[in-house]
């Protein structure tokens, strides 16, 4: 070997290995972002753990892990009230997050007036009854059992908190009075219920990791275009069906995306 071409490795070597310690303060300096979450349903509600789990896989997918180059602080409720929204808002606010992503009926106005400085993300779903406050137990059964002494009753639950936590309640009371009920998402049907037809709310979790990200990549929120749901489902469950004496049309059976015999 040459000595101009030893000298010529020598100088590539070198040059590589004063680049070593510039990439690794690059990487150690790297900015950690901070993103608050306040979740429904519960942590150890199932549907909870599915939309968490698809925001957080498509904000991976997106560039952000938690622990790298982002922060996640999650809170799950305790209870809906609107006392509670107020503490778990406080106390996000105080860790002074870069974004706030904030679901369902619990982005009400206690949650926006603490954080007028935040950038807020909403999944927001219409709970106009309960507007943020959780009715009781007995309420409900009281509520749905005066409406079934009515003759060919039917009951249509929409979304909201208060059918999300006592979702399991309307499903049963809906099979004791022999109710025919639609609801708007497919964990209902999942859960026992006879038919729901609504938004993909997984879905929507993923697309909030789009606006999460578009915001840490310093876009403006008043900027970004109104998200409304671009994929519904229809899920019908055959045994409820065939418990409350219904015969399901062979053609809605055809145009359902789930039918759970």
């Amino acid at each position: 070997m040459s000595p101009s071409t030893k000298r010529r490795e020598f100088i590539t070597l070198l040059g590589g290995a004063a680049a070593w310690p510039l990439a690794a303060r690059a990487q150690q300096t790297e900015r950690v972002r901070r993103l608050a979450v306040l979740m429904y349903p519960a942590r150890d509600d199932p549907e909870g753990q599915a939309r968490i789990a698809a925001f957080l896989d498509s904000l991976e997918q997106l560039g952000w892990t938690d622990g790298r180059n982002v922060r996640i602080d999650i809170r799950w409720p305790a209870g809906f009230g609107a006392d509670r929204v107020r503490q778990d808002a406080s106390e996000l606010v105080a860790a002074a997050p870069d974004v706030i992503l904030a679901t369902g009926n619990i982005a009400t106005a206690p949650l926006q007036q603490l954080t007028r400085t935040v950038p807020i993300v909403f999944v927001v779903t219409a709970d106009p009854v309960s507007n943020g406050y959780v009715a009781s137990r007995d309420q409900i059964e009281r509520a749905v059992s005066e409406f079934a002494r009515g003759s060919n009753g039917g009951l249509i639950v929409t979304a909201g908190g208060v059918v999300v936590v006592h979702r399991k309640l309307f499903i049963a009371l809906a099979a004791r009075h022999r109710l025919p009920t639609v609801y708007w998402n497919r964990m209902y049907v999942a859960d026992g219920g006879l038919i729901s037809y609504g938004p993909d709310t997984i879905d929507q979790y993923r697309r909030a990791a789009a606006y999460v990200d578009r915001i840490l990549k310093g876009e403006k929120p008043a900027d970004l275009p109104v998200q409304a749901p671009t994929r519904y489902d229809l899920a019908i469950n055959f045994k409820t069906a065939r418990a409350l004496g219904l015969e399901v049309p062979p053609t809605l059976l055809a145009l359902a995306d789930e039918v759970i015999e």
